[in-house]
């Protein structure tokens, strides 16, 4: 078949599938089970199961009249993730940037990854201190602001099935949190959500002040997380609340521009989930 079957770790019928879709053009937006078998170089029945999977999982749809295939909207579902997140960042980057040069602190973004958060932007402030986060870099969102943002974002039954993928048991998962745990989590999530930003200081880098807002989408959901962080010094509290006011203008100036229409300041939307 294709030369990269020949590594051991690939899967030949994801490859297959993969294949299969790519297929699919502009050009060539519908094709029969005998013009995928021969573009693919397999037999017809090789090829009916790979279009029967994918037809299952929603990626290709058939037309009985025709008796040929098209791109399905589980397509759609594969590529939301990349391409949501990708504009979140095109957006973002710039007003972090503004952000950064009016604090003068380091500035992130980040969104979360099953129980962690994941950085995908990092403009460090002027002094350029040295830091463990880098883009791409995870970290336990439930001990960081970006990540306690973003899971204040959730529901509490959202978190269950995160930190506990048999939700309804009591006990201990692959997290390694066991019950008390867990409940403390919702418990500060609930907290969280109430609140216009998270602060703290940071228990991965020791005197690093850390303040973080929610990012949101169209629909109010939270999206990702912006944070602000600099090394704890004397006779910065006065600071800190201007820099807070920057980043909450800032965070929802990202919302509106991703299509967010904040609500009547007196409601919460970010709390309603824990009503």
């Amino acid at each position: 078949m294709m030369e990269d079957d020949r590594d051991r770790y690939l899967v030949p019928g994801l490859l297959r599938g993969l294949a299969t879709l790519k297929l699919f053009t502009p050009a060539s937006q519908s094709l029969s089970l005998s013009q995928i078998a021969r573009a693919l170089g397999i037999t017809r029945s090789a090829a009916f199961r790979t279009v029967y999977t994918l037809t299952h999982e929603g990626c290709l749809l058939y037309d009985e009249r025709s008796q040929s295939y098209a791109l399905g909207p589980g397509v759609m579902r594969l590529t939301y993730g990349y391409f949501a997140t990708r504009e979140v960042v095109e957006i973002a980057q710039p007003e972090l940037a503004r952000l950064r040069e009016r604090t003068g602190w380091s500035v992130h973004l980040g969104v979360l990854d099953g129980t962690s958060v994941m950085y995908l932007i990092r403009i460090p402030g002027p002094r350029h201190e040295s830091s463990i986060i880098h883009v791409g870099s995870r970290l336990p969102a439930r001990a960081t602001t970006l990540g306690r943002v973003l899971l204040a974002g959730l529901d509490p039954q959202e978190i269950l099935n995160r930190y506990r993928p048999a939700a309804a048991t009591a006990a201990p998962q692959a997290t390694g949190l066991g019950v008390q745990k867990v409940t403390e989590i919702l418990r500060q999530a609930k907290a969280d959500a109430a609140a216009e930003v998270v602060s703290h200081i940071g228990d991965f880098e020791a005197g690093i002040i850390s303040v973080a807002a929610p990012v949101r989408t169209m629909s109010g959901q939270v999206v990702a997380a912006i944070n602000v962080t600099a090394p704890r010094e004397e006779g910065m509290e006065g600071q800190i609340e201007e820099v807070r006011t920057a980043l909450v203008a800032t965070a929802s100036r990202v919302s509106r521009l991703l299509g967010w229409d904040p609500p009547d300041p007196t409601s919460s939307c970010g709390a309603d989930a824990w009503k």
